[in-house]
């Protein structure tokens, strides 16, 4: 059969790159450009190169600069790194369980960094030298904790840890880290608002210290990942196959849950849970590029932050003043898209 004409169009990478890049760089410019002050995108350019690149501001309206480097920039930087990680994560997950359905959620990650969220939150807990810090630190070590949990829990079960074994603990392990949340949350009183918010997902009041935190968690597991694309294309066709290749397997697994983990905690930790971009937008990608690792990776990312950016967007100006949730608007988005997607390749015979 045939391929339609754009998704042979998007198979050249000479065209899937740039086509990425700039739906990119235009979120992040509507992104600043739009809200209760419009700012132009010639203001917004200039005050970027000023700060950035230390070029002068003549030529752009001062009174945007505020504005653009103070708020929005940093708002729209961390929702673009939040989209990135998670969807690098999901379509590392997604190849590595060889499961279209799997998402960086899938092992129990996001439930163990919620409950060490929910659970600062809850106890109102300050560490000293951390002081505001401390949430999102707890939660990235309780994600990672998880994770180890999930992998020497599946070796006690079975020493080869396959991979059916690693998803049903991890299912095992969100559902009971799960219940911890929900016990918190019964028995909260005052902070029950700020707990669900923050369980809801937002970028909102998050600012350049967050954007500092987050940077170098996912420079880390994004380039691990990125690294790991020639082993998880050999372990997307089976464990076996891909020892006769010579792929340490176990070792690979086991560094490619860990970097998601860093990832999908590290995401979790600044904004809250946010559903459905590690498992649309690496499926959406792969749909339209292949299933190549070394390009699935970095375009999934590339698409997860321009994405994260748009419905972020939409999360704060749809009835502003008020601002929705942003978990809110990716699984408003991200169901009926998933959804359509499934019956797409259940028309072609369950074939991506």
């Amino acid at each position: 059969m045939q391929r339609p004409f754009i998704q042979t169009f998007l198979r050249s990478k000479i065209v899937a790159y740039p086509v990425a890049f700039f739906f990119l760089i235009f979120s992040m410019f509507i992104g600043i450009a739009i809200g209760s002050i419009h700012v132009p995108f010639w203001d917004i350019s200039a005050i970027l190169a000023h700060h950035l690149f230390g070029t002068s501001i003549e030529g752009a309206n001062e009174a945007f600069e505020n504005i653009v480097w103070k708020i929005r920039f940093p708002r729209v930087l961390l929702a673009g790194l939040i989209g990135a990680s998670l969807a690098i994560a999901g379509a590392a997950f997604q190849g590595l369980l060889r499961n279209p359905l799997a998402d960086p959620y899938t092992l129990g990650i996001s439930s163990g960094a919620s409950v060490g969220a929910v659970f600062v939150l809850f106890f109102h807990i300050s560490i000293p030298f951390l002081g505001g810090f401390t949430l999102p630190v707890v939660s990235i070590a309780a994600a990672v904790l998880t994770i180890f949990c999930v992998l020497l829990f599946a070796q006690l079960i079975e020493r080869s840890m396959k991979l059916e074994t690693i998803i049903l603990t991890g299912i095992i392990f969100s559902s009971f880290l799960g219940s911890f949340i929900s016990l918190m949350i019964a028995l909260t009183g005052e902070e029950l608002r700020q707990i669900i918010n923050w369980l809801l997902g937002s970028v909102s009041m998050r600012g350049w210290p967050y954007v500092q935190l987050m940077l170098p968690f996912f420079a880390g597991g994004a380039l691990l990942l990125l690294y790991l694309a020639p082993e998880l294309n050999a372990m997307s066709f089976g464990e076996e196959k891909a020892k006769h290749l010579g792929v340490n397997v176990q070792r690979k697994k086991i560094l490619v849950l860990i970097a998601g983990s860093i990832l999908t905690g590290a995401a979790v930790a600044v904004s809250g849970t946010i559903g459905f971009i590690g498992l649309v937008v690496p499926h959406f990608v792969r749909l339209l590029i292949g299933p190549d690792h070394r390009h699935l990776l970095p375009l999934s990312m590339i698409a997860g932050g321009g994405f994260l950016i748009i419905a972020d967007l939409a999360a704060r100006t749809i009835i502003s003043p008020t601002e929705l949730p942003i978990g809110v608007i990716t699984s408003l988005i991200g169901a009926p898209v998933f959804a359509l997607i499934l019956m797409n390749r259940k028309r072609k015979g369950g074939v991506a």
